[in-house]
C-alpha cells in the first residue's frame, strides 16, 4: 500500500523535525549567549530533561530561537495532518467504516491545528489573564488531542492486528501500546501536580518538576512516531 509507505516516511520526520528544533533552541540559549541581546534570554548550566531548569517555551520564545522553532512547528503540523490522513486510508483498506476512524482523524488533525495556533502566538506578549488562559488551553488541547488520537490509532490497529502481520513488526505495535498507556498514566498523575498553586510543595520545587515533566513528556509524545517508522515493514 502506498499510504503505508507515506505514513512511514512522514512519521520519521514528525520525530526528527521537532526533536532537532527544540534541542537546537536549547543549545542556542545555553551555549551561544552572544546571539541574544538580553541577559534575561540566556540560560546557564541546565539540562531541563533532568533538572527542569527551563520550559520548552522559555528556550523557544526569544529571538533568534523562534526563527527555528516556529517554522519547525508549522512543518510538523503539516506532517501531522498528512500522517493522520494516510492512516485513515490504511484503516479503510483493512477495515472499512471502522468505528474509530472518524475519531482518529478528528483528534489527529485537531492536534495539528492546536500546535499551529500555539506556535503562532508563542512569543507574543500581552499582559492579559484571558490571553494567558487561552495559550494554556491551546497547549493543553494539543496534548489531549494528540494522546487521544494515538490511543485510538493503536487500539484500532490492535483490533485487526492479524490482518497486519504481513505489513508490520508486532513488537513495535506492542511498544506503542505500552508508550501510549504510560503517557495516559503520567497525564492522569500529573494533573493534580500541575494544578497545585505556587511553586513549592513540601519542599519540592514544583516549577522545576513541571518543566522536567514537560520536556520528558514531549520526548514521549514524538517517540510514538519513531516507533511508527520501525513498526511498518519497509516494502520490498
Amino acid at each position: 500500500m502506498n499510504s503505508i509507505e507515506k505514513a512511514r516516511s512522514s512519521s520519521i520526520w514528525i520525530f526528527i523535525v521537532p526533536f532537532v528544533a527544540v534541542n537546537a533552541c536549547l543549545i542556542l540559549v545555553t551555549q551561544f549567549h552572544g546571539v541574544f541581546e538580553s541577559e534575561a534570554d540566556r540560560l546557564y548550566n541546565t539540562i531541563p530533561y533532568i533538572d527542569g531548569g527551563a520550559s520548552i517555551s522559555r528556550t523557544a520564545r526569544p529571538y533568534p530561537s523562534w526563527l527555528i522553532f516556529k517554522p519547525a512547528m508549522f512543518l510538523t503540523s503539516y506532517l501531522l495532518i498528512r500522517y493522520w490522513l494516510f492512516n485513515k486510508d490504511i484503516i479503510k483498506f483493512f477495515s472499512n467504516n471502522h468505528k474509530n476512524l472518524k475519531k482518529i482523524v478528528f483528534f489527529g488533525v485537531a492536534s495539528a491545528i492546536a500546535l499551529t495556533i500555539h506556535s503562532i502566538f508563542l512569543g507574543i506578549k500581552f499582559d492579559n489573564d484571558v490571553y494567558k488562559l487561552f495559550r494554556r488551553v491551546i497547549m493543553l488541547s494539543f496534548i489531549v488531542f494528540e494522546i487521544v488520537a494515538q490511543a485510538y490509532l493503536v487500539a484500532t490497529f490492535f483490533s485487526f492486528k492479524e490482518k497486519l502481520n504481513e505489513y508490520i513488526n508486532p513488537l513495535f505495535l506492542n511498544l506503542k501500546i505500552i508508550l501510549v498507556s504510560l503517557l495516559i498514566l503520567v497525564a492522569i498523575i500529573s494533573i493534580p501536580i500541575i494544578s497545585l498553586p505556587g511553586d513549592d510543595f513540601f519542599g519540592i520545587n514544583l516549577k522545576y518538576l513541571k518543566h522536567a515533566l514537560e520536556w520528558d513528556y514531549f520526548l514521549g509524545v514524538i517517540t510514538f512516531y519513531l516507533l511508527t517508522f520501525f513498526m511498518w515493514k519497509k516494502p520490498n
